[in-house]
């Protein structure tokens, strides 16, 4: 009788160690999601390529504090942000889309508070000074039908002297000449670097001017990344879809 007692009160103990170490678990991925960094991966080509589609990265939550959609289904709890810091021109950062903050946006920060951002001949200017704009290397890749692509690709130096590369598909597209954006207070000016191919706050009705509220966080480090259309989870597949030179690459 002590016997099977003794092994009934064992089992019952294993199984509650179980579930609380899964709550501890479970817990703890709450608080580094909310407060520290949060995966997600790349849907969309607009960033190319300083991101790909397939591209899976760490978003840093506190490197400019916290608001409301930081925290998750963004509870409408407060307003602002608190222990802020501002983003640097030149940031990549997840925001969410001010006309449905449902939706996440990746951007690069380009134009700060007050200033003047616009697109003369697909050359980019802030406050009236155009961005030095290098030529470099095409940037290759393939069609739908695995015929190769190349596009045109430039590296571009911000005053504060980050630099980065850019793609442009069209010379002559309607994005290259745009009229003046005046950053308005605790606002910025998002780009896409594939600058052809990206819904920016160049487009007013769309994205426009983000407020500093609805930055979520700055773009680190690519942990994972998988070929374009590959499904992640295949991972039998992985020594052949996996771009294994895209690991660990910091933003």
């Amino acid at each position: 009788m002590s016997l099977a007692g003794d092994t009934y009160k064992s089992d019952r103990g294993g199984f509650g160690e179980t579930v609380k170490i899964i709550v501890q678990a479970l817990v703890l991925a709450l608080i580094v999601r909310t407060f520290l960094f949060q995966p997600f991966n790349i849907p969309s080509g607009s960033m190319k390529d300083t991101l790909l589609v397939g591209d899976y990265l760490f978003v840093s939550k506190y490197a400019y504090g916290y608001s409301r959609y930081s925290l998750p289904f963004a509870p409408d709890i407060f307003s602002g942000r608190i222990w802020s810091s501002p983003p640097e021109r030149g940031d990549v950062a997840v925001f969410k889309l001010p006309r449905d903050p449902s939706v996440d946006y990746i951007k690069r920060v380009i134009g700060l508070p007050g200033d003047k951002i616009q697109m003369i001949d697909g050359v980019l200017q802030i406050n009236g000074k155009p961005v030095p704009k290098e030529k470099i290397d095409d940037y290759t890749t393939t069609d739908e039908f695995g015929a190769e692509v190349r596009v045109s690709r430039y590296k571009e130096t911000l005053p504060n002297g980050v630099s980065y590369t850019v793609l442009d598909l069209d010379p002559h597209s309607f994005s290259d000449n745009t009229q003046v954006f005046e950053v308005p207070p605790d606002h910025y000016f998002m780009m896409g670097d594939n600058r052809d191919n990206s819904t920016d706050s160049r487009v007013l009705g769309a994205v426009g001017y983000v407020p500093f509220e609805n930055f979520v966080g700055r773009a680190g480090l690519i942990f994972f990344s998988v070929k374009e259309g590959e499904p992640a989870w295949q991972f039998w597949r992985w020594p052949w879809t996996v771009r294994f030179d895209r690991i660990f690459k910091l933003i």
